[in-house]
């Protein structure tokens, strides 16, 4: 990994003595960080590969100081990135090593949650997990649940467009929200969408959401809630071989069920989780299926009856069928904790977050289990099978640079064969740092251009989140993934970064 196009030194050094003394009136002492020890904890995300110290951390406690901290950081050339629980797995809240790290995890407040519209308002700050607690008693909650959705931010889940175990019947971020107040490079403030089923202009609130900081930093939240079901139940399906479970997989879509959740583990994830939590997993199958029906109590029978039928055809070899509703929440639980569960395995671990279409998935799990051989590393796959979001987590050490070179390399094999397959190289992680050569495959030189056109727009002065997602030529040039010839490309018109 090249640190010198992680965080390259900007001509002059950023005046940060100077910015702190020009917030000292709209921003408190106390929710500045500059101190090393202080700033710290704030050098990585959940990426832990890709580090930059922060020279400088800022925690504002309302969307005025957000304000504030925009316009004098733009004022003086000085880069930000925004952070929120720090959860992300691409290194997208890297800061930037001659920037302001923005965290807005002190905007936490839920504002309003409103049973008759069924829609909540949220400070970024707030927990995932925090929406669908408050909007319980009114028998409401929030669909979308990453595996850290414990932690993880709803600010978070839109820069990353997040998704988790349901997100197959009920979407993603994108599909849960409804309208964001953003603050933009100059500290103007916008609002994207509308609580009406629809909104004047373009589409831009489709746009932002997974735009990864680089746009404008949001502060409001509203976000759309939907009925808890009377009743859930999981199938939990073993199989023989990988294969089968991957026809299983697609033969449930072709039946023209769309459960609640379809989610698979292999056996070296089943053997990983289960000391973990104890969810009675079938450790003798190859590979098991987790597939979740909710509805009313008639509906879940029904299509629960379908599903075994269709696991039953794909060869599946024991199926078992949750009795109670803890029950139900023991078998997500193991699927839930698969990442830390990886620790007691393997001192580190790579998550990926590839997609593809759901027929290939036989052919890219069995690809994998050569590159295990090619890379001389093991993988556990735990993953989205209803959407195809494959989580292949390369186990490795990080005290060694041979290895952590091997799981750089086995990532982005894994990512290039998703393209080649006609998927894409996230699904919901984003792409960050982990992923931005991986970007120059998938896309050509004019589209990335149009992509830098669009950020633009928004940041002509290329200071949000500056260096992660949009490769630049340089780049896709030294990875080796796109022809220069004499210097010349398409559209020399347009500007780069």
């Amino acid at each position: 990994m090249n640190q010198s196009l992680l965080s390259p030194a900007p001509e002059t050094a950023p005046d940060f003595a100077g910015l702190i003394a020009r917030l000292a009136d709209s921003v408190p002492r106390h929710c500045i960080l500059s101190k090393v020890e202080d700033t710290r904890p704030y050098e990585c995300d959940g990426l832990s590969l890709y580090r930059a110290l922060p020279p400088v951390v800022i925690l504002p406690e309302n969307e005025a100081q957000v304000v504030a901290v925009l316009r004098e950081c733009k004022a003086l050339n000085i880069p930000i990135v925004a952070r929120g629980a720090g959860t992300g797995l691409s290194g997208g809240a890297m800061p930037h090593a001659q920037g302001v790290l923005l965290g807005m995890a002190k905007l936490n407040r839920i504002k309003n949650i409103d049973q008759e519209t069924a829609t909540a308002v949220v400070e970024p700050g707030v927990r995932n997990l925090a929406i669908s607690d408050a909007a319980a008693p009114y028998g409401l909650y929030y669909a979308p649940d990453p595996s850290s959705q414990i932690a993880c931010t709803i600010g978070g889940n839109i820069a990353e467009n997040s998704g988790g175990v349901h997100c197959l019947k009920y979407g993603l971020t994108v599909h849960n929200v409804l309208r964001v107040r953003v603050v933009t490079i100059d500290g103007d403030i916008v609002e994207l969408g509308s609580e009406a089923p629809d909104s004047p202009g373009l589409d831009l609130l489709a746009a932002f959401i997974g735009s990864e900081g680089m746009l404008g930093i949001v502060t409001e939240i509203t976000v759309k809630l939907i009925p808890k079901p009377s009743c859930a139940r999981v199938i939990m399906a073993s199989f023989g071989s990988v294969e089968s479970a991957s026809l299983a997989v697609t033969n449930v879509i072709a039946a023209g069920i769309i459960p609640a959740g379809l989610e698979m583990m292999d056996q070296r994830a089943v053997h990983m989780v289960e000391p973990f939590v104890n969810a009675g997993y079938d450790l003798d199958a190859q590979a098991i299926l987790l597939c979740e029906s909710d509805g009313t109590e008639e509906e879940v029978e029904d299509e629960i009856a379908r599903m075994q039928a269709v696991f039953q055809g794909a060869g599946a070899t024991r199926l078992q069928v949750s009795a109670t509703e803890a029950e139900r929440l023991v078998f997500w639980a193991g699927r839930k904790n698969a990442f830390p569960a990886a620790g007691r395995i393997s001192p580190d671990y790579y998550c990926m977050d590839g997609t593809i279409p759901r027929r290939h998935l036989g052919r890219v799990l069995g690809a994998i289990e050569q590159m295990e051989d090619e890379f001389r590393l093991r993988c556990a796959n735990v993953f989205h099978a209803g959407d195809g979001n494959l989580h292949p987590l390369i186990l490795f050490d990080s005290n060694s640079a041979d290895e952590v070179e091997r799981a750089e390399k086995f990532g982005a094999a894994i990512l290039e064969l998703c393209v080649q397959v006609g998927g894409t190289i996230t699904g919901e992680h984003g792409v960050g740092m982990e992923k931005i050569n991986q970007m120059c495959v998938q896309y050509t030189r004019e589209e990335l251009d149009y992509f830098l056109a669009f950020k633009r727009a928004f940041d002509p002065y290329g200071l949000l989140n500056p260096e992660k997602v949009i490769p630049t030529l340089a780049r896709c040039a030294e990875y080796g993934k796109m022809h220069v010839h004499g210097g010349d490309i398409r559209f020399p018109e347009l500007p780069r970064f």
